[in-house]
């Protein structure tokens, strides 16, 4: 069965675009830490990061990178934290979040709220930044 990031990249599930090419897409968490946070995925479905193919997760980061930059153009911040936890979604993905502090990187913390005219708003500004 197709996970749901999978399902994302397939258009099949809705999502908050930022960037996408023929391999990779990132967008908006629906369940952010900060405003701007970020998932990056390969649209290739692999549970584990470090099972990707070298060139496919070397591809993976530096496409990051350039969403990270976009994103720190957008929010303001100190810089964009990057964590892979992948534990909570069996597809490789990088959390992009915007943070102030070492604390703001903390998934325990309660989420922040948008509506989804503000994601919508915060994906175009970001996409029109990578």
């Amino acid at each position: 069965m197709a996970t749901i990031f999978s399902r994302i990249a397939a258009g099949e599930i809705p999502c908050y675009k930022v960037a996408e090419t023929d391999e990779y897409l990132a967008f908006l968490d629906i369940n952010p830490l900060a405003k701007g946070h970020t998932l990056v995925i390969p649209k290739q479905e692999t549970d584990y990061i470090f099972d990707l193919a070298d060139d496919l997760l070397a591809g993976l980061v530096l496409f990051a990178k350039k969403v990270a930059a976009a994103i720190e153009q957008t929010v303001p911040c100190e810089r964009i934290g990057i964590a892979v936890i992948g534990l909570e979604v069996p597809h490789a993905h990088i959390h992009l979040v915007p943070i102030n502090s070492l604390h703001d990187l903390d998934f325990t913390k309660p989420r922040v709220k948008l509506t989804p005219d503000e994601y919508a708003h915060l994906a175009k500004e970001i996409s029109e930044k990578v």
